[in-house]
């Protein structure tokens, strides 16, 4: 497979899922998750996994269960190793003297945040592509304590996999209609994630 072949595939969902199966689908999510990949489809991938599950007749035969139980361990460990990745950073950046593009009171700023609103962070960034795979990162750098760490990364790692999952498969087992327009119904999802973010910019910048 090429990089035009992949590319390809990660604009669709379906096909996607289709190759790479169970296995596949909890890889990605620990990569997106875990090891600072972005732009990998997580969302919309565990939309249509819960879609395709729903189906006995798909291109690929899924269980929403397994999925989920997989799916759940993948971001939890993959957040966690970013949690970690940003630990081991934070003492050189603290240490790092300020030049243009770097200032060390901006990571006061967000050590002092992650103090007062930490968890909630992490469990709202779950929902916001490009955004979960670097808050665990800046919550390790700004030294967030371990253990509080884990127990919203639990919640938060749950209630995006099962909620992203359930979405497809009820929305599929109760409006058969959705499985023929799977790419409109991952729009609204991508789109609804990144309305936060565009809310946040919006205030930012009237406030300014």
């Amino acid at each position: 497979m090429g990089l035009r072949d992949l590319l390809d595939m990660l604009r669709n969902p379906t096909a996607l899922i289709t190759a790479v199966g169970t296995v596949g689908v909890t890889t990605i999510i620990f990569v997106e998750t875990g090891l600072l990949f972005p732009f990998l489809p997580g969302d919309s991938l565990l939309v249509t996994a819960g879609l395709l599950a729903s189906k006995a007749d798909g291109p690929i035969q899924l269980n929403v269960i397994t999925l989920g139980v997989l799916c759940t361990i993948a971001s939890i460990v993959g957040n966690q190793v970013s949690f970690m990745i940003g630990r081991r950073a934070g003492p050189a950046l603290f240490s790092r003297p300020d030049s243009r593009w770097f200032k060390r009171k901006h990571l006061a700023q967000a050590q002092a945040y992650y103090d007062q609103h930490g968890g909630k962070t992490i469990v709202i960034a779950r929902f916001m592509p490009i955004i979960r795979t670097f808050a665990p990162v800046v919550a390790g750098v700004a030294d967030m304590k371990p253990a509080v760490f884990l127990f919203y990364n639990i919640i938060g790692g749950t209630a995006w996999v099962w909620s992203m999952l359930l979405i497809g498969y009820l929305l599929a087992v109760n409006f058969p209609i959705v499985g023929d327009h799977i790419e409109g119904l991952i729009v609204v999802i991508v789109a609804i994630s990144l309305l936060p973010a565009g809310i946040a910019w919006l205030k930012q910048r009237n406030a300014k």
